[in-house]
């Protein structure tokens, strides 16, 4: 059993599988670690599934990794300690499975719903040598990340998934083409989908993201 900073749930890897590879997953607001490990079993077996729970406890099985709040005509305004501090917490979780499991960053992605999209994608940004790959549906790109942005050479031979709905009501999709146009900037391949969707992950969008999971473990890049 591994310990780490955070509430977790696990898959791990396919017993005898040569070069294990690590995915990391983190649920949206309201949810908690139970949400995303209920698609482990689809992922491919030589990942090591590890779905994350959020630090902030806002009720009975419902946690945040940040609190936020909308301002007049719609802009949103996080708690920017809390975010702070679950970032640190998950850089500490991956640091922590990485070295228990053995599995290095080259074979490590990391990725979430929503609120857990947003904070993969800001790990991302801000310690990209901990991954080779991000997942992002439907979330956001947080503007406090851009003063904490890693140097552009860090990014080369990093892979982002990105996918939104297109009839998504709790996060817009221009989020998803904000964070693809932030991108272009950087040394980053890049997938965007969008789906026929609202804020949630249908069997198509899944399907296509396990495509990529398995195209990245079947040709991994070095750096």
């Amino acid at each position: 059993m591994l310990d780490l900073p955070l509430t977790f749930l696990q898959r791990p890897a396919a017993p005898a599988t040569p070069k294990p590879w690590l995915l990391v997953l983190m649920h949206g607001v309201g949810s908690n670690e139970q949400d995303l490990f209920a698609l482990s079993a689809q992922f491919p077996d030589r990942y090591y599934v590890l779905s994350l729970r959020a630090p902030h406890r806002m009720g009975p099985g419902a946690f945040a990794w940040y609190d936020f709040s909308l301002e007049p005509g719609g802009a949103r305004s996080i708690d920017e300690a809390q975010e702070a501090a679950s970032r640190q917490l998950i850089t500490q979780t991956i640091e922590a499975a990485a070295q228990q499991t053995g599995i290095p960053p080259e074979r490590t992605v990391v990725g979430g719903f929503s609120q857990g999209g947003t904070m993969a994608l800001s790990m991302l940004l801000t310690r990209p040598e901990l991954m080779l790959g991000c997942i992002v549906w439907h979330g956001r790109l947080l503007a406090q990340m851009q003063a904490l942005e890693a140097k552009a050479d860090a990014f080369h031979g990093r892979k982002l998934w990105v996918s939104h709905g297109v009839h998504d009501d709790v996060v817009p999709r221009s989020s998803a083409q904000a964070i693809t146009h932030h991108f272009d900037k950087l040394p980053v391949s890049v997938t965007f989908r969008e789906f026929s969707s609202a804020h949630e992950i249908r069997p198509s969008e899944l399907a296509q993201t396990l495509a990529w999971l398995e195209g990245l473990s079947t040709t991994p890049t070095a750096f």
